[in-house]
């Protein structure tokens, strides 16, 4: 992909792989729980997302016991 054609990078990154190892849930799983598709949550999951709702984050939060912190983490520049 040509460089003017590629996103910034975040200074956001979501650690949801590694909540959902430590749960033994898998995305799908996680999908149904939390109520959104499969494919926003990958999207999500894969640091492609521009936001997020926070009644979207308090679900995740509350299916995966887990703290908005456990979840972002903010790399400084």
């Amino acid at each position: 992909m040509p460089p003017e054609e590629r996103a910034e990078e975040s200074p956001i990154s979501v650690h949801l792989d590694d909540l959902l190892a430590e749960r033994g849930m898998t995305l799908t799983q996680l999908a149904e729980h939390v109520g959104i598709t499969v494919v926003n949550l990958s999207v999500l999951k894969n640091g492609r997302a521009k936001a997020i709702r926070f009644s979207t984050l308090a679900r995740l939060c509350e299916v995966l016991d887990c703290q908005p912190g456990d979840l972002l983490r903010h790399r400084p520049s």
